[in-house]
This record gives C-alpha cells, structure tokens and sequence, in this order.
C-alpha cells in the first residue's frame, strides 16, 4: 500500500472539507448564468400557438399527419400580423 505523509495543518483542512464544515477552497467563483430575456414576438408566438393548435389535433389529443409543423406555420403567420 502507498505511504501518504500529510502535514497536521492539510490533514485538518481534508478532514474538514470531507465533512463538510468547511466550504471547499476554489480559486475562481462560479458564474451562474442569467436566464434570456423572453422577447415580445416570442410571447405573441406562444399564445398564437396555442390559440391554434386544437384545429390541427385529433379527438384523443394526438397531432394529424404534419399537423405540428402546420399549427407551427399557422402561429407564425398570426403573431406576425
């Protein structure tokens, strides 16, 4: 097995950190990013969407065939009015 020599001051410092009752030494702070600003377009997109996409769904709430893709088309061509 490997020898490991640590001096009293490190040994201290890992024990903590592996207990937890210190917070963990990092050289540069964690940058969070700031969630995108929702544009107007993309607000007018989203109600025109779902204004729309019951005439291109069945009964039982499945799409019809490329009905995605035209309630998309069709929510574009409204918001952009």
């Amino acid at each position: 097995m490997a020898e490991v020599t640590l001096t009293l001051e490190e040994y201290e410092t890992l024990r903590d950190m592996a207990m937890g009752s210190s917070p963990a030494i990092v050289d540069t702070p964690i940058e969070v990013k700031k969630p995108r600003k929702v544009s107007a377009y993309s607000k007018k997109f989203g109600k025109a969407f779902k204004k729309v996409a019951s005439t291109y769904k069945l009964k039982n709430g499945k799409w019809k065939v490329n009905g995605f893709r035209s309630a998309v088309r069709a929510a574009h061509k409204l918001a952009g009015k």
